[in-house]
């Protein structure tokens, strides 16, 4: 095979199911967003923007994103500086942090419930201590900071381990001549940490961020389990419109504005974190 065309061939079966997967259930939702009965219209975007649900459940979405996405990359970093140095033990102690990517949504979801319903772990261990007569209800409209709470503690749970990965494989490409170096000029572990390891981490931290940011504005199963319709999300809308309300033309229009929030984010992240042409590690 003509070696200039191989890179094509092997690059054909990935664009193929793009093509199909992706690109073609695109073109479809566009042209149902953009459309009403055979006419084009933008009708259906007043009509999710103007509904009242739509200020709530953006609001709830971006609190959410706002207030896990931070401490998930603290966490991951944590994390995998803490990997990063282990001797022994590295691949188990790994491994144990990143079982939950192997759990579903809904699965994440229903495990929280079993801590914060009114007969989980969390009531059973404090009436155990005598902290509590009766049960509390956490999960209720009268504590609305409480079911955030507990959305937020799952969605941390779950979706660590996902940023966890992308950086120890990108900390475990910086030369460890560069911590040797930095070692030798008296640079203490905080130092070596934020003038060698984040700047060598930008391509990473680029990466995990948007994964995490596009997947927190994606955010649906967790929040049915916990919040149900107490704490409404921008994906939940969607599904509501879609099958609860029949109305595809207004799903359709509701998706390719969440697709356009993340895009946006997406944009300032490569902005703030880009990374100078040419360089390498």
């Amino acid at each position: 095979m003509n070696a200039r065309l191989l890179p094509y061939v092997l690059i054909l079966p990935v664009t193929l199911f793009l093509a199909v997967f992706f690109l073609y259930p695109f073109a479809l939702v566009a042209k149902q967003a953009f459309t009403q009965g055979a006419e084009f219209t933008f009708a259906n975007f007043r009509d999710v923007a103007s509904h009242w649900k739509f200020p709530i459940s953006l609001k709830n979405t971006m609190l959410l994103a706002a207030a896990v996405v931070p401490v998930q990359l603290a966490l991951a970093l944590l994390m995998a500086t803490m990997v990063n140095r282990m001797k022994k033990g590295r691949d188990l102690v790994l491994y144990v942090w990143t079982i939950p990517l192997g759990i579903s949504d809904l699965a994440a979801g229903i495990i929280w419930l079993a801590i914060f319903e009114q007969s989980g772990f969390l009531n059973s261990m404090m009436s155990g201590l005598g902290l509590v007569d009766q049960p509390v209800n956490f999960l209720s409209y009268q504590n609305p900071m409480m079911v955030f709470v507990a959305i937020a503690l799952a969605e941390i749970w779950r979706a660590t381990a996902i940023m966890l990965v992308i950086l120890v494989a990108g900390i475990g490409l910086i030369p460890k001549e560069y911590y040797e170096a930095a070692e030798v000029f008296g640079a203490s572990p905080w130092q070596r940490f934020l003038r060698v390891t984040l700047p060598l981490l930008r391509p990473s931290l680029q990466t995990a961020l948007i994964l995490r940011v596009v997947l927190a504005f994606e955010v649906f199963a967790v929040v049915a389990a916990l919040g149900g319709t107490l704490f409404p999300v921008l994906m939940g809308e969607i599904y509501s419109y879609q099958f609860d309300l029949q109305n595809g033309n207004a799903a359709a229009a509701l998706a390719l504005i969440v697709l356009g929030i993340s895009i946006v984010f997406t944009l300032v992240i490569l902005r703030a974190l880009r990374v100078p042409k040419g360089a390498t590690i």
